[in-house]
């Protein structure tokens, strides 16, 4: 796709400063953009490639008015961004039908408009809405239902009974509905299977990314709200709730029960005790353990995880603790021969 920069600024709902009739033929990072690109600055922090870009405009916060290059201004340049590529970008789609080779149980009803790959198996009793889209080797067990316009990319599988909504999205690998874990211990030692006997709820506009998998509960149900966004090679234990428009990065694990409010961040390798409330709006940085419930808003960091700021300042006292401890032990020797010269002192004089 080719168009001018005053259509794209148009479409984008941006303020053009700078040449509208340049043609613009894509969308790239700030150091590999070309002469025919649009590239974007969200952080300032990198403000100073923006001279070197080779860009014909970019997306912006404020107007660029000392530099040569058409500015995009918008009040979310990393939204915008978002948008433009996928106007440059459309991912191909399948066309609607079904390979042969797929094998569809006849008591399944699947919407109008889908799109069923090679080796696609869908169970008894599945519904699926409709231009649903399964990539090859998709697995749907017995009496799934699934809502309109789904996508499930290749390795994907939805075991029996699970409840999804509309627009979801699960990336290559994904398990929905896998075996909680749950195992009573006899007395001899030996580990007894809990029945995994409930289900998991997708509900409208979630994306799961590749490699994770969210555990069907015990009993009752496992469920991730509207709008969640969950990254690859997550874990979701049993009986779990996810809340709305949630972000979980890549390589968290939680625990059974865990329960996240709306609007929880779960950075990078965060882990998850388990039968604890994170409340809404609270943010986890990367690589944090919490051992307990996070309050409303809160910014917790370190293992067990506390307030941020203060973990902050632990670290970087954890980092003196060698020259800290040297300088004790000089005060303890100093205190200990100011204690013998004042006791000797003291002798003396009686």
């Amino acid at each position: 796709m080719v168009m001018k920069l005053k259509e794209l600024a148009e479409r984008l709902g941006c303020a053009l400063y700078g040449d509208g009739d340049i043609e613009i033929t894509g969308v790239a990072g700030l150091e590999q953009a070309g002469p025919t690109e649009v590239t974007f600055l969200a952080n300032p922090k990198y403000a100073p490639k923006v001279k070197h870009t080779r860009a014909a405009a970019i997306l912006v916060s404020e107007p660029l008015r000392d530099l040569p290059i058409a500015s995009l201004v918008s009040d979310n340049p990393y939204l915008a961004f978002a948008r433009a590529v996928a106007l440059f970008y459309q991912p191909p789609r399948p066309a609607p039908g079904v390979h042969p080779t797929a094998v569809i149980a006849p008591s399944a009803r699947i919407g109008e408009g889908a799109s069923i790959g090679a080796y696609v198996v869908i169970g008894d009793d599945v519904v699926i809405g409709r231009n649903a889209v399964l990539y090859p080797h998709v697995v749907i067990y017995p009496g799934v239902r699934i809502g309109d316009d789904f996508t499930a990319h290749a390795h994907a599988v939805v075991r029996e009974f699970c409840r999804i909504g509309h627009r979801v999205v699960l990336q290559n690998g994904v398990v929905v509905g896998g075996d909680g874990f749950g195992f009573a211990k006899r007395a001899d030692g030996t580990h007894e299977k809990i029945l995994q006997s409930g289900i998991v709820v997708i509900e409208d506009d979630v994306e799961i990314q590749s490699l994770t998998s969210v555990d069907r509960a015990t009993v009752g149900e496992t469920r991730i709200r509207r709008g969640a966004k969950i990254d690859s090679l997550v874990q979701i234990g049993h009986a779990c709730v996810v809340g709305e428009d949630n972000i979980l990065c890549a390589q968290t694990g939680l625990a059974g029960s865990s329960i996240l409010e709306r609007n929880v961040l779960l950075a990078g390798q965060v882990g998850v005790a388990g039968h604890l409330t994170i409340h809404e709006g609270a943010v986890v940085y990367a690589q944090s353990g919490v051992g307990g419930d996070v309050e409303a808003g809160a910014v917790v960091s370190g293992s067990p995880a506390f307030d941020a700021g203060q973990w902050r300042r632990a670290v970087a006292a954890f980092q003196r603790l060698p020259e800290l401890v040297r300088t004790v032990r000089e005060l303890k020797k100093q205190v200990e021969r100011l204690q013998s010269f004042t006791q000797g002192a003291s002798e003396s004089h009686e």
